[in-house]
Formats: C-alpha cells, structure tokens, sequence
C-alpha cells in the first residue's frame, strides 16, 4: 500500500476531475489513481474538498458524483507561490526544483518562459 501525504491525494484526486469530461463517483476516481487508496480514504477526501469549495456534487441515487471548480493549474500554481514565500532561500528552492524536471516539463518551462534556445 502506497502511503501519501493529504495534500498528495488531495491534488491527484483534483487532477482526476480535471481531466474527466463530466463528473465522477468516488469509485471512478479511486479507479483513476495509483496505489489502490481505500475507498473510504477517497470519499473522506471528497468531502473535504468539496468543504473547502474545490469540487461540487450532485446526487447520483444514494452517492455522490463530483466536478472540479476551480482551475488546476492555478490552484497548483498558487500553492507552489504559497511555498516560495515562505522559504528562506526561495532561489534555492527554484534551482532545486529546476533541476528536478524531467525532459519534457524542461521543455515546458522553457517554452513557458519563451526560451527555445535551449533545444539543440
């Protein structure tokens, strides 16, 4: 069993709804994600998600089916702003970061950035 930290869950349940085209029951979106949580654990999730206003809910018989409400990448962006601010070496933190990327979130980055140069 894959342990996670809360906040781990909580965005990959996120991107699950993000990445859907309608809304999913807890079931489908436990289905969605590595490591086979427990179910309970995802529903837990859900309410507390749904608490915070991130998802919204519509009965579907005696359970619930949710849809995201906000905007991943902004959501994502923002908590990783929130990290920044409150580190002692923000550079660090960036430099490590940067050199964590994979290939392509390089290249994402850098096309983010508008910096094309780099690709050789």
């Amino acid at each position: 069993m894959v342990r996670r930290r809360l906040g781990q869950l909580e965005a990959e349940i996120l991107a699950a709804l993000a990445g859907s085209d309608g809304p999913l029951s807890p079931g489908e979106i436990r289905d969605r994600l590595d490591g086979d949580p427990a179910y309970t654990t995802v529903n837990t999730v859900l309410f507390r998600l749904h608490d915070k206003g991130l998802v919204t809910r519509e009965r579907d018989g005696r359970h619930f089916r949710y849809r995201i409400v906000v905007d991943e990448s902004r959501l994502v962006a923002s908590r990783m702003h929130d990290h920044l601010r409150y580190a002692s070496d923000p550079s660090g933190v960036l430099a490590q970061f940067v050199r964590s990327l994979s290939s392509e979130e390089e290249a994402a980055l850098r096309s983010v950035l508008g910096d094309d140069s780099a690709e050789q």
